[in-house]
């Protein structure tokens, strides 16, 4: 494969108006900023500040590699946050698991969950647990990354740099979000707006985690997780034949992302990061105070992908 050939693979992004990818974020969706998608759980701490930043200009960058650092760099620790936070909510919902009996407030915040993630069960039942374990359940970095760049252009798009939308998502609310100027005649869709590159991934995960469209990527995490393997971005990229019209193509082009980027880079940076997996981890990765506290490099470690 020729530098140019790489090139276009890597930088010409996929059409957003896709299938099942671009089209499920709820009308009214404000995201978790505004609490409205995340249900009330106590132990949950604030958000940091820099959640809610702009997203930086890309288009300044002329060297390819550089470009993909400064993205990879800005949002990697967003991945954290959000994962961080989702880690969180499953050790809870563990806790509760263990319990005789639930409190009203519990069986509320059961409810509230099985509704946001579209959980079909009893509250409270053995089946209403084992459903919300599998959808309440982290994204591996890798492949959020490599969908990131590819449905905004590394972050250059019209709707990354207008809306904060990464990631390709719809909504069919008029002023919901931005009118595509490609957009035929007789549909009403727009590409949602967030108040920050978070919240799109914030939305993004919960996207993979409830729509039907996207039951093999729970499958093949659930796999994971009960062979007690790493989450694989690779593995999980087979269930996103949905995401858009190019199907088995579109897979193929996230792979060869994840691959030539050395994106299962960050997959182990997270991991490393997790330690011992504790409820005090993931409370203090889920509220440091610098974006910057996130990121790969420390005790000399290799700070991107890049290196070595």
């Amino acid at each position: 494969m020729t530098a140019v050939t790489r090139a276009l693979m890597l930088f010409v992004p996929l059409t957003l108006f896709a299938v099942a990818g671009a089209l499920y974020v709820p009308p009214d969706y404000s995201g978790e900023g505004n609490g409205d998608d995340e249900v009330v759980l106590a132990s949950l701490p604030r958000l940091p500040a820099w959640a809610e930043d702009d997203l930086p200009d890309f288009s300044v960058y002329r060297d390819a590699t550089e470009r993909k650092v400064a993205f990879f760099s800005f949002l990697y620790p967003r991945i954290v946050l959000a994962n961080s936070r989702i880690l969180l909510e499953r050790e809870y919902l563990e806790s509760l698991a263990k319990k005789a009996e639930l409190s009203n407030r519990e069986e509320r915040w059961l409810t509230d969950q099985a509704q946001r993630l579209r959980v079909d069960a009893a509250t409270g039942s053995d089946e209403q647990f084992a459903l919300l374990r599998k959808r309440l359940d982290v994204i591996p970095p890798s492949l959020i990354l490599a969908q990131a760049a590819n449905e905004s252009a590394w972050g250059t798009s019209r709707f990354a740099t207008e809306g904060n939308n990464l990631f390709g998502q719809w909504c069919f609310s008029k002023g919901c979000g931005l009118v595509p100027l490609s957009r035929v005649e007789g549909a009403s869709h727009e590409v949602a707006k967030f108040s920050s590159p978070y919240q799109s991934v914030r939305s993004y995960i919960q996207n993979l985690n409830r729509h039907p469209t996207y039951q093999l990527v729970r499958d093949l995490r659930l796999q994971n997780r009960q062979a007690e393997q790493p989450l694989s971005g690779l593995a999980m990229a087979e269930g996103l034949l949905g995401y858009s019209e190019r199907g088995e193509e579109y897979i193929k082009e996230i792979r060869s992302m994840i691959r030539y980027n050395n994106l299962e880079f960050y997959d182990q940076e997270f991991r490393n990061l997790l330690g011992e997996r504790t409820p005090a981890k993931f409370k203090q990765l889920a509220s440091v105070k610098a974006d910057t506290a996130l990121l790969p490099g420390a005790e000399g470690a290799l700070a991107s992908p890049f290196e070595g």
